[in-house]
C-alpha cells in the first residue's frame, strides 16, 4: 500500500489519486472512524490501494475533500473516475469487484446476519458515537456512560454473542475475518479507550480483533500520528 499526503502540490496529488487503480481518502487515523472501515477491510483482504490521507479540523479539510467528493465527508474510495463515498457501499462495492475473497460469509444465514449487524452498525448507536468519541491515542476508563450509551453497549455486545455463538467459532464474528468485523473495528478502539469491560468471551474477541494483522496497522498508524483534530480533541471528556 502506497500512502499519499496533501500537501501544497494538490493538483499533483490529484491526478495521481485518478489514475488507474483504487485509491482510498481518508481522514486521521486516530479520530476518523468510518476511514477506519474499508480501510481495514482492504487490508485485510489484500486488495491494493493508494491511501490519501486528509487532515480533519483544519481550515483547508472541507476544500481538500471537496476534491473528492461533494458529501464532504470521509472516506471515499475512488477507482478510476467512479467516486464511493460511503463505508458500507465502499465494501459493497469491493465485495462485487472481488468475487473471489470472502469478505462477506459464504453461508447465506451467516451473510444475511453479516449484511444487518454492518448495516445497524452503521445507522445507529448515535449515544456511542457522541459520549465515546474515538481517539486511539486516548485513555478515559469509565467516561462517557450514559444510560443511552450504555444501551448501546448492551445492544452491540447482544449480536456480538449472537453472531460469535451461531457462526464465530470461538474467532472472529463469523469465523474467517470478514466485512463485519471491519465494520466493528472502530467500536474495539472505542471499547479500550473508554475502559469497557466485556463478559470474557466478548472481551476475548476484542482481544483478536485488535491483533488481527489489519486492525493491528490501522491502531499502529495512529499511534505514530503527530496531527492533532482540534474539534475532535474537544469531544474528549474531561480527565
Amino acid at each position: 500500500m502506497q500512502t499519499t499526503e496533501l500537501d501544497p502540490k494538490l493538483a499533483e496529488t490529484l491526478a495521481a489519486a485518478r489514475e488507474p487503480g483504487l485509491t482510498l481518502i481518508i481522514g486521521n487515523k486516530n479520530y476518523s472512524s468510518w476511514s477506519m472501515r474499508p480501510w481495514v477491510a482492504m487490508k485485510a483482504f489484500n486488495i491494493p490501494f493508494t491511501e490519501v490521507r486528509v487532515l480533519l479540523d483544519q481550515p483547508d479539510t472541507s476544500n481538500n475533500i471537496a476534491k473528492y467528493s461533494a458529501s464532504g465527508r470521509v472516506p471515499v474510495l475512488l477507482a478510476g473516475e467512479l467516486a464511493i463515498w460511503d463505508s458500507l457501499a465502499i465494501c459493497e462495492y469491493l465485495a462485487e469487484q472481488f468475487p473471489d475473497k470472502p469478505m462477506w460469509p459464504r453461508d447465506v444465514a451467516a451473510r444475511a446476519l453479516a449484511r444487518s449487524v454492518c448495516a445497524e452498525m452503521h445507522s445507529s448507536f448515535g449515544s456511542l458515537r457522541s459520549t465515546m468519541s474515538m481517539n486511539i491515542k486516548g485513555s478515559y476508563p469509565g467516561k462517557g456512560r450514559t444510560p443511552a450509551t450504555q444501551a448501546d453497549i448492551g445492544r452491540i455486545s447482544e449480536m456480538w454473542e449472537e453472531c460469535l455463538s451461531r457462526f464465530g467459532h470461538n474467532e472472529f464474528l463469523f469465523g474467517e475475518f470478514s466485512i463485519a468485523d471491519a465494520f466493528f473495528a472502530p467500536v474495539v478502539c472505542r471499547f479500550k479507550t473508554y475502559g469497557v469491560v466485556l463478559p470474557p468471551a466478548l472481551a476475548a474477541y476484542c482481544e483478536r480483533m485488535r491483533s488481527h494483522p489489519a486492525v493491528d496497522a490501522w491502531i499502529a498508524g495512529a499511534l505514530a500520528e503527530t496531527e492533532a483534530a482540534p474539534l475532535h480533541d474537544a469531544e474528549m471528556p474531561d480527565d
